[in-house]
């Protein structure tokens, strides 16, 4: 009667830690996927949008030079 009690406990213990195991694994295995198809998905998204030029905030420089004639006096 010993041994049959300890031969299901051991059973069942193995039976709970494979089960545990598998779901383990199944939930992993939904979860990267789930991140493929999100980090694929903003990929694709990135490259269907056109990419903002900034403006330069700030004073515009003043420009000098001379062309030959006379100087040139960008403001």
């Amino acid at each position: 009667m010993q041994n049959i009690r300890t031969f299901f406990l051991v059973t069942s213990g193995a039976a709970i830690f494979a089960f545990f195991a598998l779901l383990t694994a199944s939930l992993t295995v939904a979860f990267a996927g789930i991140l493929a198809i999100l980090a694929a998905g903003r990929a694709l998204s990135a490259r269907l949008k056109p990419v903002p030029v900034r403006a330069k905030a700030g004073k515009p420089q003043m420009r000098v030079w001379n062309d030959g004639r006379g100087t040139i006096i960008d403001l």
